[in-house]
């Protein structure tokens, strides 16, 4: 049986190879959590969340909560403060960049960074990857053991029109990070463009 050719929009190829790519890429582990590793990830999530609500901040735009496992769960509410993530992820050690790029708009420096093989981009203890896929619901899942002293991790996520989180592309830069100075584009929004 043969399917019929479809045409992509200009950029959509892009955005749905990297997708294929990272799921081929992920090896999934399903385990139960038992209560007694659960309760305190519990905890921080809670904790993570509640304690800008008890201080009258309102709903965080994002949480950063530590996983029993090493792992940080980024959770973004609203796509609007880039620079807070960022700021969080370096208070608990990961040397990041973060950058929201709304839709219709890419970063004018391409390639940022001098950025590492996707496969190269793990933590040498166990292997595991710096970004872990698929995102667990409903935050995305990072190990910080991946990113080595001089690195740069740069987490690019392409913002719709009501500031919610349509995509993500991650990278690790063994040198400087070029700024994101946004401009219009109707190629696929985030990371470097594919050879």
């Amino acid at each position: 049986m043969t399917w019929p050719e479809r045409d992509l929009p200009e950029g959509r190829h892009r955005l749905l190879k990297e997708f294929v790519m990272n799921e081929i890429d992920a090896k999934p582990r399903r385990r139960v959590l038992r209560p007694a590793v659960l309760a305190p990830a519990l905890a921080l999530a809670v904790a993570a969340v509640a304690a800008p609500l008890l201080l009258g901040g309102g709903t965080p735009a994002h949480a950063v909560a530590s996983n029993p496992d090493g792992t940080l769960t980024i959770t973004i509410a609203q796509a609007k403060d880039p620079d807070g993530l960022e700021s969080t992820l370096r208070s608990m050690g990961v040397n990041a960049v973060v950058d929201y790029i709304p839709t219709g708009k890419r970063c004018a420096t391409q390639p940022r960074g001098d950025f590492l093989p996707r496969e190269e981009v793990r933590n040498p203890a166990d292997g595991r990857p710096f970004f872990i896929w698929p995102p667990t619901e409903p935050g995305y899942v990072i190990d910080p053991g991946a990113v080595k002293p001089g690195q740069t991790a740069v987490l690019e996520f392409s913002v719709s029109a009501d500031e919610r989180v349509a995509g993500i592309w991650v990278g690790l830069s063994t040198g400087p990070v070029a700024p994101c100075d946004l401009i219009d584009s109707d190629q696929a929004p985030l990371g470097p463009p594919q050879s």
